[in-house]
């Protein structure tokens, strides 16, 4: 089988399992790892992971199936970065969804859901470990069932809701409020690509939270 992974940002830290996963199969399939759809060379297989392009129906003609991995149950919870969202809204149970993609966003027929659990102390990288562990379980779902899946259409009679991109605008962190109030908002930050901060003073300050195992 021809596969494709286009992750849009080589520094994403999905990469390392993507990587890992490519490794483990490279015997089995032709598989490449690409960071823009002109890279793409087309074939059985194309999962979207964390894709920023546009990619149209045109795109998607030169594979059999162009799949997309969204952390929310949908059509509940379409656009960006809906897992951190849905942290942030006091959820610690979220569905991940492979899809097929579609020119809508998110709109595509459903292969398959897996239920995730994050506790209530969790930071962001034990956040992404769990979350791309899903990611690779569902790929491993589609590889194997590429053949025999019966994708299935979202649930019409659901209103779809969507979530707005993130900016670093989001990530502040009011100074004048405790911890405790913004402790989601601060562990969900990724400290080397979207650092949670406070400013004072005038000047901006970086906020790295690690647990202490005493």
């Amino acid at each position: 089988m021809n596969i494709s992974f286009l992750c849009s940002d080589q520094f994403h830290p999905v990469n390392e399992y993507i990587d890992k996963w490519i490794e483990q199969h490279f015997s089995e399939h032709h598989i490449e790892l690409v960071s823009s759809k002109s890279e793409l060379s087309g074939g059985d297989l194309l999962f979207l992971i964390s894709c920023s392009e546009i990619i149209n129906s045109e795109d998607r003609s030169s594979y059999k199936a162009c799949l997309v991995i969204h952390a929310s149950d949908l059509p509940l919870g379409r656009g960006w970065s809906p897992h951190i969202w849905q942290i942030l809204e006091g959820k610690n149970d979220i569905i991940i969804s492979l899809l097929e993609a579609e020119d809508k966003v998110d709109s595509g027929r459903i292969w398959k859901k897996l239920n995730l659990k994050i506790s209530r102390h969790a930071l962001w990288n034990e956040i992404n470990e769990k979350l791309f562990e899903k990611e690779i379980e569902l790929i491993d779902f589609a590889v194997s069932n590429f053949d025999s899946v019966i994708p299935e259409p979202q649930d019409f009679n659901l209103k779809p809701t969507y979530y707005p991109k993130r900016t670093p605008a989001d990530s502040k962190i009011d100074a004048f409020k405790s911890i405790a109030s913004q402790f989601d908002s601060i562990r969900v930050c990724d400290p080397h690509r979207f650092p949670a901060f406070f400013e004072m003073e005038g000047k901006k300050y970086k906020i790295i939270l690690e647990r202490i195992n005493d």
